[in-house]
């Protein structure tokens, strides 16, 4: 039976990550609530007088949601106190022409948590609305599965999803930037950036460009306090930064939450993880996420 368990629960784990991750945005939280629905698992799988699952899957999948839902309090107050601008823990992978056999599996599901930029919108949500908008528009549940997943009237689940959808769609367009461009701008980015080019700058960002930089107090991330907003502003903070921050780093090119994106080493130590969010043509950079808090960072190979 322990044997049984066990496996059933490994054959959907990636599928579990991904659901918790996309809701809280934060590895060790998500790793936390995969302990604590595992232990829910056995319990109930283990207890002589119960009765016999049906669906495996979706009893995992509710168990873990709603245990999401429990850890948001906490993971909300945390952030309240945290130092300057937040930003989800990335998730990094090989790659598209770099595939990685031994970890295939991991990657078709980890591919379908949504980019850092829609995740930093999905913390503007309730975490109720968060949830349905995780489930219904990247995983595709319908919304009578949520109703019972999360034990609320599908009339209710679909006035969640209409808000939580009106409310991402009119902060962030859906489209996706060709995986190719993304890595052609993000090189062309970093050539500028790191050499200091203000001119070569000031033409790839947009006048709406926004900077985020995540270091979480500890003085690594170019921005400050609050995300940096224009591009003037914006240009001439990483022009001027560039002999400072730039100095001596190495590039390595890997997928940053499924797209083309940059980490940053000092040696052997990585120090930031940059993902670019463009325009809807693909000409400009209109976003910029730098993820350089260590604590982060702790988690990737």
């Amino acid at each position: 039976m322990s044997d049984t368990a066990t496996q059933v629960f490994h054959d959907h784990r990636e599928l579990l990550f991904s659901i918790v991750y996309n809701m809280l945005g934060s590895v060790a939280d998500t790793e936390d609530v995969l302990q604590e629905t595992w232990l829910s698992w056995t319990a109930r799988k283990q207890a002589p007088d119960a009765e016999p699952i049906d669906n495996p899957r979706a009893y995992l999948v509710r168990i873990a949601v709603n245990r999401a839902l429990a850890h948001q309090a906490t993971v909300s107050r945390r952030r309240e106190s945290y130092v300057g601008p937040w930003l989800p823990e990335p998730l990094i992978g090989p790659l598209a022409d770099t595939p990685d056999p031994d970890n295939a599996a991991d990657a078709a599901v980890r591919a379908e948590s949504v980019s850092m930029a829609l995740l930093v919108v999905l913390e503007t949500l309730t975490p109720l609305e968060r949830g349905v908008f995780v489930l219904h528009e990247v995983f595709g549940y319908a919304h009578t599965e949520i109703a019972d997943i999360l034990g609320r009237s599908p009339s209710a689940i679909r006035q969640l999803a209409h808000r939580a959808r009106e409310h991402v769609h009119a902060r962030r367009p859906r489209y996706e930037p060709d995986p190719q461009v993304r890595q052609q701008v993000t090189e062309r980015f970093l050539a500028a950036a790191l050499g200091g080019d203000l001119d070569a700058l000031l033409r790839i960002l947009a006048p709406e460009v926004t900077l985020w930089g995540d270091a979480g107090g500890k003085g690594r991330a170019p921005a400050g306090l609050r995300p940096l907003h224009g591009r003037d502003k914006v240009a001439r903070l990483l022009a001027g930064a560039a002999p400072h921050s730039g100095k001596g780093l190495d590039i390595a090119y890997r997928t940053v939450n499924g797209a083309p994106s940059a980490l940053l080493f000092a040696g052997d130590t990585l120090y930031a993880v940059l993902v670019l969010d463009l325009t809807a043509d693909g000409d400009q950079v209109c976003g910029i996420y730098v993820v350089a808090n260590p604590d982060k960072l702790a988690h990737v190979d």
